[in-house]
């Protein structure tokens, strides 16, 4: 397993990590993504560390804090072995206490998932959404206090905008405060919106991404093609409406450069389409997920190869879409490219 630096953090991160939002599934999200109780998560986790995975993802959203229970429960009596990811800010209920980053959310959050986990610090806790209720300058105060008080080692975010990390990292500069080191974000083939503004910023400031969905919400595991029906038991009839959506067209043209490059190489389309994220730029790690030991080890697969760069160059072009304003003239127009060349 290749190893690398989180953001600018002297934090090494496998190449490949682990989400467990399969673990103790419930509901109509969670439970179609899967359901994985202690036992089984226990074997996959065994899969994973055999394999040089060593971090693992979940958010106490993920089945209402089941996943992180089942996560503790698989890691146990190994837990310098692994590095522990979470998340929170999403609601865990219907009070006013219940969502958000305050002070008094996140002591209590962080004090909820330590609980859950079965452990008394978190490597690299990320709020799961920005909090425009709440001062910035409270938000950093407070993860400030739970980095010194032991219970967390590393910061970041997920699912923010470019500027509401840019904000967060000037006045965690201005006050003294830890720095984000990872966002979390949805990156694949088919959703290239991260490359606009939040790439170059990872660049500029040593963020490091974490890509969640890397498959496109299920679309790029080589079951979807051109003129075909969507699978009977594809979970795409269950949750395709909480995800990203995707034009028809553009994941057709997209699966068919995916399905060319799978004949060169003898590789699978998850595998490929992996690999891929994994010669971005500031891509820190891919999380994969599976339900089963099956799927682990396919997308396990993914590393250990690499797509040559015309293979690249076609997989950049069948997944190519216009920027939107303002990035478009910096790709379109001669002078606005020549003041800022495109990160990628």
């Amino acid at each position: 397993m290749d190893y690398r630096r989180l953001g600018a953090s002297g934090l090494k991160v496998p190449a490949l990590s682990f989400g467990a939002g399969t673990f103790g599934g419930s509901g109509p999200l969670f439970g179609a993504w899967g359901n994985s109780d202690a036992q089984e998560a226990r074997r996959l986790v065994d899969i994973c560390l055999e394999a040089g995975v060593n971090l693992f993802d979940t958010a106490d959203v993920y089945s209402n804090g089941a996943s992180e229970e089942v996560l503790g429960a698989a890691i146990k009596g190994r837990r310098d072995a692994v590095l522990i990811s979470t998340k929170t800010s999403l609601p865990m209920g219907d009070g006013p206490a219940d969502y958000g980053s305050s002070r008094s959310r996140l002591i209590r959050s962080v004090d909820d998932a330590l609980r859950r986990l079965g452990t008394d610090y978190i490597d690299l806790l990320q709020l799961h959404a920005f909090d425009a209720g709440t001062p910035i300058e409270e938000v950093l105060s407070a993860l400030d206090d739970l980095v010194r008080a032991g219970k967390l080692r590393y910061i970041g975010v997920s699912n923010f905008s470019g500027w509401q990390v840019m904000k967060s990292l000037g006045l965690a500069d201005r006050h003294g405060h830890p720095r984000y080191v990872a966002h979390q974000v949805y990156y694949s083939l088919v959703g290239r919106d991260y490359e606009w503004e939040l790439m170059p910023l990872g660049l500029d400031q040593g963020v490091g991404a974490l890509v969640w969905s890397p498959l496109g919400w299920g679309r790029l595991t080589g079951k979807i093609r051109r003129g075909e029906k969507l699978p009977e038991k594809s979970r795409l009839h269950d949750t395709a409406s909480f995800g990203p959506p995707v034009e028809d067209e553009h994941l057709y043209r997209v699966v068919d450069a995916l399905d060319a490059i799978a004949g060169e190489t003898g590789r699978t389309v998850p595998q490929i389409a992996i690999n891929w994220l994994l010669q971005r730029p500031t891509v820190s790690s891919v999380i994969i997920g599976a339900r089963n030991e099956q799927q682990l080890r396919q997308n396990l697969g993914a590393v250990g190869w690499a797509l040559t760069p015309e293979q690249m160059k076609k997989l950049d072009a069948a997944s190519e879409v216009t920027a939107p304003y303002p990035y478009f003239p910096y790709r379109r127009q001669e002078g606005f490219a020549r003041l800022n060349p495109p990160a990628v």
